[in-house]
Formats: structure tokens, sequence, C-alpha cells
């Protein structure tokens, strides 16, 4: 299952942010492949996409960062995934 998550870190947080991934480097937990991810340093955001067999392992990243920033994380379809979805409503 693909999903994308969004982040923002609030001014206050930052330098905790930057020492954890610096030290973590920001790598998600077992279960979780990374395929991507961009970061606006500017605006103190970023996103980024990621595979999982399961939801639990996504939150579990996401519980390890909330203390810092606000994030989102929901499931995706790529075009092939979202085509057979689509193909199964087109009538008979």
């Amino acid at each position: 299952m693909l999903f994308i998550g969004h982040w923002r870190i609030s001014p206050g947080n930052r330098n905790a942010a930057i020492e954890r991934f610096v030290k973590t480097g920001g790598v998600p937990p077992q279960g979780v492949k990374m395929l991507g991810r961009w970061h606006d340093v500017a605006q103190g955001k970023g996103i980024m996409i990621s595979e999982a067999e399961d939801a639990s392992a996504m939150a579990r990243w996401a519980l390890d960062w909330s203390d810092l920033m606000e994030m989102e994380v929901h499931p995706v379809l790529n075009d092939e995934q979202l085509g057979a979805v689509l193909a199964g409503l087109q009538p008979k």
C-alpha cells in the first residue's frame, strides 16, 4: 500500500527536529519503505511517499515525530491501481 505524508515543523521545534534528523537520518521503522522525501526548508515543511503492507507501521513513524511536527499520512493509489478501480465502475 502506498502512502503520502505531509509535515510541518513549527519554528519553536526547528532545532530539535534538525538534531533528531541528523542523529537518526529520519529512517522509517521496520515495515516501511520510503520511496522519496522532499523538504521545503524555508517553510519548515515537506512531503514523502512511502510503501507499507500494514498501516500501523506508518502510524508508528508518524508517532515517532509527532512531538516535533504536525504530520498527516494518507493512503494513495498510483495510476495503475486507480485504473483498475475505475475500470470496475464501468457499466457492463
